[in-house]
């Protein structure tokens, strides 16, 4: 059973930066997708970012295009996701999540796996 570990979220001002880690504790599957999500309080968890295998490949919503960015180190079976220029609205529980395969789903319900996530906060 895969497990997965965020780390890096923190309290930050508006305009400032954050690293996310995520390290994933084995590497099972030979093709899969690594996604970042964010959950506001009381909202539904969102789609953020994710990134292919390989680390060709990336996707991001439009919210976060242009701020943030998702990376790979697969000797060190980790993803992170650098975040600048951030906003009050980044504001969420963070998590990241593993699905196997070669297609890529923005959709929660795609992933098996998922880390216990970390806060951000952005202050205004």
């Amino acid at each position: 059973q895969v497990q997965l570990v965020e780390s890096g979220g923190g309290l930050v001002q508006t305009g400032g930066s954050l690293r996310l880690s995520c390290a994933a504790s084995e590497r099972t599957f030979s093709t899969y997708w690594m996604g970042w999500f964010r959950q506001a309080p009381g909202k539904e968890r969102k789609f953020v970012a994710a990134i292919s295998w390989s680390g060709r490949n990336t996707y991001y919503t439009d919210s976060v295009k242009g701020r943030f960015s998702i990376s790979s180190d697969n000797a060190e079976n980790t993803v992170y996701l650098q975040m600048n220029s951030l906003k009050p609205e980044d504001t969420a529980v963070y998590y990241c999540a593993l699905k196997s395969g070669d297609a890529l789903y923005a959709s929660v319900n795609a992933y098996a796996y998922w880390g216990q996530g970390t806060q951000v906060t952005v202050s205004s």
